[in-house]
């Protein structure tokens, strides 16, 4: 049951973020040149290592990609939950 609700959830977690990063990017200017400032500062980080970390620098952004994916679909998850406590606490306190 419960690997039927993750494979159920999964994509509409991606879609739900997918379009929220969009809207920050295309509405919320502090994001965007957030995000802006700090794909430069890392890029120039990249750029001024020797090629021999490379390799490494390339391996601790794809770590932290897959920590802030863990992150995102967790801190979806959690909301959904205070959504649905929140839901039932104001059906029982409305009888």
């Amino acid at each position: 049951m419960v690997n039927t609700l993750d494979s159920l959830v999964e994509p509409l977690i991606r879609m739900r973020l997918e379009l929220l990063y969009t809207e920050l990017s295309e509405h919320h200017n502090e994001y965007s040149q957030l995000s802006s400032e700090t794909d430069q500062y890392f890029r120039t980080l990249r750029e001024a290592l020797p090629d021999q970390l490379q390799h490494t620098v390339f391996l601790y952004e794809d770590a932290q990609i897959s920590l802030q994916s863990i992150l995102e679909r967790s801190i979806y998850i959690q909301g959904f939950k205070d959504a649905l406590q929140l839901y039932c606490e104001l059906q029982n306190s409305s009888i």
